[in-house]
């Protein structure tokens, strides 16, 4: 059994063959998934995912790209979910720090820092976005006592980048990156960290795998960033698969 740690199942990319997609899922071997909302427009969808998918979970957060939709009533609305704890909700996020995208690093930082104390308050973990933002979102997320700590999100940085997230407490979401030969530094990397760190992930709809660009990606192709980072890090598939199943359990505390 494999989970997906980020694929965003709930957006109109998958709306027509939901079903057919948990099935090819399934039928590939990964059997469990986390849904990261994006914005505070698909909160109330999830627990009703996770209500039709049991082994679906999900977070609640706000997306660095779509902030200019959001304001602090999000923030009230988030709180207000938390302190209910409905069924299925794992994490906050996806949240963090792009330095690619027009929205105000001032307004980004700002959603960031109001997450991660409702993450320090109600004791989850957090899963980050950073995209030519390490350094700031380092410096932020260090200002913060996260006891849950979280995930790197798609990562694609290097080894010394992710130890520093590791020394806190994180996890690093490894993902299609990895299987483009060009991404030498981060191959490199996940090569070498410590495996109980390492969680796997597809991103999709996004985030297509080398051979898949320009095709929607979905979780049944998880199979197949497992079998990179088995030959990148020369280990079996199944002494992987046992380690890092045993790391999203640890991250994110599986129940209902």
């Amino acid at each position: 059994m494999l989970t997906d740690t980020h694929i965003h199942l709930d957006l109109q990319e998958y709306a027509d063959d939901l079903p057919q997609v948990v099935a090819r899922s399934e039928a590939a071997g990964v059997n469990r998934w986390i849904v990261p909302a994006i914005g505070s427009s698909y909160w109330l969808a999830l627990p009703v995912l996770h209500q039709q998918y049991p082994s679906l979970y999900y977070a609640f957060g706000l997306h660095p790209w779509f902030l200019a939709q959001e304001n602090d009533s999000a923030i009230a609305e988030l709180e207000r979910l938390l302190q209910q704890r409905p069924v299925g909700l794992v994490a906050i996020g996806e949240c963090g720090l792009d330095g690619a995208v027009d929205v105000p690093m001032s307004l980004q930082i700002d959603m960031l820092e109001k997450q991660l104390a409702l993450a320090s308050q109600y004791q989850l973990p957090v899963i980050l976005h950073c995209r030519k933002a390490f350094n700031e979102l380092l410096r932020i997320v260090k200002q913060f006592d996260l006891p849950r700590g979280g995930v790197w999100h798609a990562f694609s940085g290097s080894r010394q980048q992710a130890e520093q997230f590791i020394e806190m407490g994180f996890m690093l979401g490894i993902g299609g990156v990895i299987t483009y030969e060009r991404a030498d530094k981060t191959r490199k990397a996940v090569a070498k960290l410590p495996a109980e760190s390492l969680l796997l992930e597809t991103d999709g709809p996004t985030m297509p795998l080398s051979g898949r660009q320009g095709e929607r990606n979905e979780p049944a192709y998880l199979p197949e960033v497992l079998q990179e980072l088995s030959l990148l890090r020369n280990t079996s598939q199944e002494e992987l698969i046992r380690q890092i199943e045993f790391n999203s359990e640890k991250m994110f505390r599986f129940s209902g």
